[in-house]
């Protein structure tokens, strides 16, 4: 499964924390190998602090936004 992280998402992602950015990661790897996770329509993954919004389309995981709460 490849990853495609958006211009503005990817901002975001290499401008938070190394452990929040390392949430990130693992939503987005969590996602990668969790069939159930492969939608159709907009999707969301949450984790401790973190949360990313995604779609999938074939073979490609597509991150639209990331955000954390700390």
């Amino acid at each position: 499964m490849r990853v495609e992280v958006v211009q503005p998402a990817a901002g975001v992602l290499f401008g938070v924390p190394n452990d929040t950015h390392e949430e990130i990661i693992t939503l987005i790897g969590a996602v990668a190998r969790t069939p159930q996770a492969h939608v159709s329509g907009l999707a969301a993954a949450f984790g401790e602090w973190c949360w990313l919004v995604y779609t999938t389309h074939d073979d490609v995981i597509e991150v639209l936004d990331v955000g954390c709460a700390r």
